[in-house]
């Protein structure tokens, strides 16, 4: 099936935007962004480390470059998700969800200087396609009911440069090692990162709360099936493409905003979704061909 790996990142991205819905329920409730992602890591390790145990013999593999990349994507994580919710404090939603949905932009131009990819006009009207969708749908075009402060700029842009790292860190350790052992490694580096910014005391307290079906629920969909189908997906297509292809992920928590939160979606919102996702089919039809 030569659209394997765009479809399994289609699917993961579904899972991130699910995972998004989720994470705004817990932090109505009152939970720290921090402990919802630790907890969010946490859960995906223990899911990881079980599948890796049932196929050790066939998944272990000896070999310092794995066990860098792998370490490179789980702290990419931790910083994505972190500096991503520092940008929404310190400035707002639509503005931290345009920032770090500018991964693809950082994405093509390292491929492109490491010779991993080749630049073309197609391939950058995709990514402008994407941005102009990304701006459409998130109302960062309205400059006047906007304000952005240097910290959440900075930290928007943070979030999507950790968000390349952990694509880069998860494309080379995939061409070493398998999905079991590399997601493993990943998740891990993201908990020991996140437990130094965490609450201890919050973080204890989700063990006997009535929302942590919640964060099960979270950890199961927002890491352990949406990074397995992404580390799978982005063996099978480039570093470039993937970064892309994600980008459906603001989609799918729009639309679950509308049916599970009953968030109104705009016109102008609805040409961005549109745009999104013409931009991406052009770009699978394109790469797969």
């Amino acid at each position: 099936m030569k659209y394997k790996g765009v479809v399994l990142i289609i699917f993961a991205a579904i899972c991130w935007g699910i995972s998004g819905v989720i994470a705004d329920i817990l932090m109505s409730k009152g939970w720290s962004p921090i402990v919802i992602s630790l907890y969010r890591g946490a859960i995906g390790l223990l899911f990881f480390s079980l599948w890796l145990i049932f196929r050790l013999k066939k998944n272990w593999v000896l070999s310092p470059r794995l066990y860098i990349w792998s370490a490179v994507a789980g702290v990419g994580v931790a910083g994505n998700f972190t500096f991503y919710f520092l940008s929404i404090q310190a400035a707002s939603v639509a503005v931290a969800i345009t920032l770090v949905y500018t991964a693809p932009v950082f994405v093509f131009i390292i491929s492109f200087l490491l010779q991993l990819e080749r630049s073309t006009w197609f391939k950058w009207a995709c990514i402008a396609g994407v941005l102009a969708g990304i701006v459409l749908l998130t109302g960062a075009y309205d400059t006047g009911s906007i304000s952005v402060s240097f910290v959440g700029a900075a930290a928007g842009l943070a979030s999507a440069l950790s968000y390349a790292l952990f694509i880069f860190g998860f494309k080379k350790a995939s061409e070493i090692g398998k999905p079991q052992l590399i997601l493993t490694i990943a998740f891990f580096a993201f908990c020991l990162v996140l437990l130094v910014f965490s609450n201890g005391q919050e973080t204890a307290a989700v063990l006997s709360s009535s929302d942590i079906g919640w964060f099960l629920l979270l950890g199961i969909v927002g890491a352990g099936l949406s990074f397995m189908l992404y580390v799978i997906g982005i063996r099978l297509t480039t570093a470039a493409t993937a970064s892309m292809v994600a980008m459906i992920e603001p989609v799918t928590a729009s639309l679950l905003g509308v049916l599970v939160l009953g968030d109104n979606l705009t016109i102008i919102q609805i040409l961005g979704m549109a745009i999104i996702l013409f931009t991406i089919t052009l770009l699978s039809i394109k790469q797969s061909s």
